[in-house]
């Protein structure tokens, strides 16, 4: 199935989002898709075939939260826990984002015309070389797209992204890039893989933990467990995601009034984060280059 597909909504449907959407919309939905290999089991085929359908699920998925109007969406797609699943699932799942990728930078296209700006978080050293490349370019040919966000996590735990960032973040000090009082919250949110805080958090399967996913950026997330399996997820599903975030909106709002989020910071610390950037993007230049 497609990355970007459309008009999967009938006209009912279509009504309900947009009557859902005169209320307020979250603008980052984070989702942990949880279930592919228990569907797996329930239907009675290969595991390979449920983290499949787990993909083609997150393809409609997309397609909702476009209609709905957010902006950024942040997918679980792996964890550095599910290395330690048996190798023959590991090299599937490697398989599998090999081939999903390959298909992605096929939608060029459609990725620039949409300006979707395609991210991907976590470890990238752990993955194969073929892997790297095919991510590296996707993330390389969409950086400056800024009409909506994809994040997916891959090779990614939160505990190793805030250790990350905040070693990096005693170097720029003992490079004297940046002083110690210039270390804040916000510096190690800022050089965290994803400096972007999901509004509403939604987890499927029944499963009512976060698997250290987002920990950082989701302290003042709206969060829903869905009982469902990732694979089984419906649009209903999601509709009811979205009205729990509704109904629990004006609290998220007012948290958000206190944040100091928007307060300037100085020009060394601009520079340092400029450094950062600079090389995170020489480090994808790299691995896109991979043989």
């Amino acid at each position: 199935m497609s990355w970007i597909i459309e008009n999967s909504l009938n006209k009912f449907q279509y009504f309900l989002v947009n009557v859902l959407k005169c209320g307020p919309i979250p603008k980052h939905v984070g989702i942990i898709m949880d279930g592919n290999r228990r569907y797996a089991r329930k239907i009675n085929v290969e595991k390979v075939v449920g983290h499949t359908m787990g993909f083609d699920k997150l393809s409609e998925t997309l397609e909702w939260c476009k209609e709905m109007g957010i902006k950024e969406v942040t997918v679980y797609a792996f964890s550095m826990e599910n290395f330690k699943r048996t190798p023959e699932e590991v090299a599937d799942l490697m398989d599998l984002a090999t081939e999903k990728f390959k298909d992605l930078l096929k939608e060029e296209n459609k990725l620039m015309m949409e300006g979707i700006c395609v991210r991907v978080i976590g470890d990238l050293s752990m993955l194969r070389k073929d892997l790297q490349k095919l991510i590296a370019k996707a993330m390389l040919l969409t950086k400056d797209n800024t009409k909506s966000f994809l994040n997916i996590a891959f090779a990614y735990v939160s505990r190793e992204e805030i250790t990350t960032s905040v070693k990096s973040v005693i170097k720029g000090v003992e490079d004297e890039l940046i002083d110690k009082d210039d270390v804040t919250d916000r510096l190690i949110s800022q050089c965290l893989y994803l400096n972007s805080f999901p509004d509403l958090l939604i987890r499927t399967s029944g499963e009512v933990r976060l698997s250290d996913f987002l920990l950082w950026q989701s302290s003042n997330s709206i969060v829903y467990f869905s009982q469902v399996l990732w694979p089984e997820f419906s649009f209903w599903d999601f509709v009811v995601c979205i009205l729990h975030y509704q109904k629990s909106y004006y609290k998220l709002d007012e948290i958000k009034l206190n944040s100091t989020a928007g307060v300037p910071q100085n020009k060394r610390v601009e520079k340092y984060l400029s450094i950062l950037r600079e090389n995170k993007f020489k480090l994808l230049e790299t691995y896109a280059l991979n043989e």
